[in-house]
């Protein structure tokens, strides 16, 4: 059993509110049981969504209060990643789930790479807010071009 970004399996919660699963993700579900969970929509983001990213570093800054998640509007949103991070872990303790399957260069679930935080499309190393909660708890966390 694992859990995963549940718009990798099609579920409309993509920041567009557009669906796009992914083959290796929906595959994947058919050999074991997924659990599905939308960080930021479990934080209290609606969907369709102002498009977000982390400034000034990654998801483990976002939580040792270092820097924020801003929408392109310049609204910030971190105190709903972190609540929805949050609320991921619950789900993951309560299933006793040891890894995660998240989307690569999601401010939430990115494991590797995230966009810098510009709004003009430049990817960083770095991780999302939900992966850098779960790591720090034990949790495994790979992405879907990981699969």
């Amino acid at each position: 059993m694992k859990l995963v970004s549940a718009c990798l399996l099609g579920v409309r919660c993509r920041w567009n509110g557009k669906r796009r699963a992914f083959r290796k993700v929906v595959a994947l579900s058919g050999r074991e049981v997924l659990i599905p969970v939308c960080p930021e929509q479990l934080g209290g983001l609606p969907t369709p969504r102002v498009a977000q990213e982390i400034v000034g570093g990654s998801g483990g800054d976002v939580l040792d209060g270092n820097c924020i998640v801003l929408n392109r509007k310049g609204e910030d949103v971190t105190e709903n990643f972190v609540r929805g991070a949050r609320e991921v872990l619950r789900i993951a303790r309560m299933f006793g789930i040891g890894v995660f399957v998240g989307k690569e260069r999601s401010p939430s679930c990115a494991s590797k790479y995230i966009y810098d935080g510009s709004f003009k499309g430049k990817i960083v190393e770095g991780e999302g807010v939900t992966t850098a909660l779960l790591r720090r708890n034990g949790i495994e966390v790979i992405s879907e071009e990981e699969l």
